[in-house]
C-alpha cells in the first residue's frame, strides 16, 4: 500500500503513511485487496485533505499566493505551479527571479566552487592551439622545405651503421 500510493506524484512515503493511519487501513496489504470503499475514501482524503481533519504542516502548498489557502498539489499541477510562481518573480523583477533568469542559484548558495554547469572545475585553457613556427625568410626554399626524397636517404645511412 504505501509504496503503491507513493507512485502517485505529489504523494511521499509519510504522507501516505498518514493516510493509512487516518483511514486504519494495514499498510502491508495489497492494493489489489482493498474494497471499493477503502478506495473512495483515499480518493477523497487525497483530493481534499484539510477537510478530513488532516494536519496542515502536511500540505505541499500552504498559503497560496494566489488563493490564499493550503493545498495539496498532486501529479501535473505541480510542475505548473512551480512554472507560474519563477514567471511571476521573473516579472515582479524580484532577486530570485534575476537569480532564476541567469541560471544561478537562488536560495543563498555558495557559487564560488560549487553549482558550475558543464566543463571542468578549474582554470580554463585560453586561446587555441600555438601557431607552427614560421621558417626563416633567409634560407633557400630547398633548405627550409626538405622533399620526400631527402628523409628517406638520411634513414638508409642510419640503416647500415646498425648492421656494423
Amino acid at each position: 500500500m504505501l509504496v503503491g500510493l507513493t507512485q502517485i506524484k505529489g504523494i511521499g512515503y509519510n504522507f501516505a503513511a498518514a493516510i493509512l493511519d487516518t483511514l486504519k487501513i494495514n499498510s502491508n496489504s495489497n492494493i489489489g485487496h482493498l474494497t471499493d470503499e477503502n478506495v473512495q475514501a483515499i480518493e477523497k482524503l487525497i483530493s481534499n485533505p484539510t477537510e478530513s481533519n488532516f494536519p496542515i504542516w502536511f500540505l505541499n502548498r500552504r498559503k497560496d499566493i494566489e488563493t490564499g489557502k493550503d493545498l495539496h498539489l498532486l501529479t501535473s499541477d505541480i510542475p505548473f505551479t512551480l512554472r507560474n510562481d519563477i514567471e511571476r518573480e521573473r516579472i515582479t523583477a524580484s532577486w530570485r527571479g534575476y537569480r532564476h533568469l541567469s541560471g544561478l542559484k537562488v536560495r543563498g548558495q555558495r557559487t564560488r566552487t560549487s553549482g558550475r554547469k558543464g566543463g571542468a572545475v578549474g582554470v580554463a585553457k585560453g586561446g587555441m592551439a600555438a601557431p607552427a613556427k614560421k621558417s626563416s625568410s633567409d634560407a633557400p626554399a630547398a633548405v627550409a622545405a626538405p622533399t620526400a626524397a631527402a628523409p628517406a636517404a638520411e634513414a638508409a645511412p642510419a640503416a647500415e651503421e646498425k648492421k656494423e
